[in-house]
């Protein structure tokens, strides 16, 4: 290995701000991907020699690949600024295909190297950074470390009934790194029911006291009761009708489907160009569609006795994120689809404005991942850029 530490040379260029130049067999290059040496405070560094980074996932290293590339380390802080998506996208530009710094590992590499974090588990220390002087004996373990040995040996020499665990100090001290580390993942749910525990037995004693007094109208022939029942119906009803599951189109005019003939599409099967659909539309005196359309689906269920029931499900369909806010606070909750023409400008109003994030995460209280569909013609060459976005081509 050359003397040179790589990483420790990248840390020290991008904390003093000084330039990172690339270098191939005839001289210097500008581009990274073209390049085969990283020029370094005026040192010339191979772009694939292993750093002393651990990759994510590896524990105990047994070879140069179970660590970064200096390329990989310099490519995280490059686009430190980046989306996932763009950041991925960029290192398979440049050559990183695989072996490139993860998105969730980008944001640790990049506080190290520009000094706002002064360690990391996951960088391997130099030789030099110990201690002890050059030509001292093997030092021997010192009584702190013993002590947990001695009393496991002597654990181990007693009786099976009074044996017990005794933890090693260094795994110790590696446990409470890695507690210090941890995220705790929180739902909507663990929320909503906060860090203090909460007492509602006053509202219980209240409602109590209300049921008591509909039961003794309920008794006494009151309308009261059937009154509120017929609200209570109402209100299920409204809410019902409320909560229907929402299908959002793309705007484009030059869209496959539109808000022209998606009814037509969804609901009878059938596919009629939108040019079409509009000047049909137009003749019968529609110039403009709505922004909303309900559809309906009709199912068939056949239970054991033999009987079909056939019930309608609802659907609405919108086209843009402002007729979709006429749904209420929740209606990204009801959005169960997106159909997409490949043009990342329709995600920029989402919630999910990232068609990866959009794809790949559920809006729903049940977390139900948003069905991707994209749509275009059979002779159509194949859209690269849905490539990652976990999408079902309806050709």
């Amino acid at each position: 290995m050359s003397s040179t530490d790589a990483l420790l040379s990248l840390r020290q260029a991008i904390k003093a701000k000084e330039p990172i130049t690339y270098a191939d067999g005839n001289g210097s290059c500008s581009t990274l991907l073209h390049a085969t040496h990283l020029v370094i405070s005026c040192v010339s560094l191979p772009k694939s020699s292993p750093t002393r980074y651990l990759k994510t996932g590896v524990t105990n290293a047994t070879s140069p690949s179970d660590f970064f590339s200096l390329e990989a380390v310099y490519l995280a802080w490059l686009l430190r600024d980046a989306g996932g998506a763009e950041y991925m996208k960029q290192a398979r530009e440049n050559g990183l295909a695989v072996g490139f710094v993860s998105v969730t590992e980008r944001k640790n590499v990049v506080d190290w190297l520009e000094g706002r974090s002064h360690e990391n588990a996951r960088i391997v220390p130099l030789p030099s950074d110990s201690t002890t002087p050059p030509g001292s004996p093997p030092r021997l373990a010192n009584a702190a470390t013993l002590a947990p040995r001695k009393a496991h040996a002597e654990l181990m020499n007693s009786s099976p009934s009074k044996r017990r665990y005794v933890a090693d100090a260094h795994d110790v001290e590696v446990v409470k790194k890695i507690r210090q580390s941890e995220v705790e993942l929180r739902d909507r749910n663990s929320v909503l029911r906060g860090t203090k525990p909460n007492n509602f037995s006053s509202i219980r004693t209240v409602y109590a006291e209300k049921l008591k007094k509909m039961k003794e109208a309920s008794k006494n022939g009151n309308v009261a009761p059937s009154v509120m029942s017929t609200t209570d119906a109402k209100m299920q009803a409204r809410k019902a009708r409320n909560n229907y599951p929402i299908i959002m189109i793309s705007s484009s005019p030059t869209a496959l489907i539109t808000m022209h003939n998606v009814k037509r599409f969804l609901q009878e099967s059938t596919f009629e160009p939108s040019q079409d659909a509009r000047a049909r539309a137009a003749a019968e005196g529609n110039t403009r569609p709505e922004d909303m359309i309900p559809i309906y689906r009709k199912r068939t269920h056949i239970d054991s006795s033999g009987k079909e029931t056939e019930t309608h499900a609802r659907y609405y369909i919108v086209d843009s994120v402002e007729a979709l806010s006429k749904f209420g606070a929740d209606a990204w909750d009801r959005v169960v689809c997106v159909m997409t023409t490949g043009q990342a400008w329709q995600f920029r109003p989402y919630k999910w404005n990232e068609p990866i994030q959009l794809f790949h995460h559920g809006m729903g209280s049940d977390a139900l991942i948003v069905k991707g569909i994209y749509v275009s013609w059979a002779n159509d060459p194949p859209n690269a850029k849905i490539k990652d976005w976990n999408v079902m081509e309806l050709k």
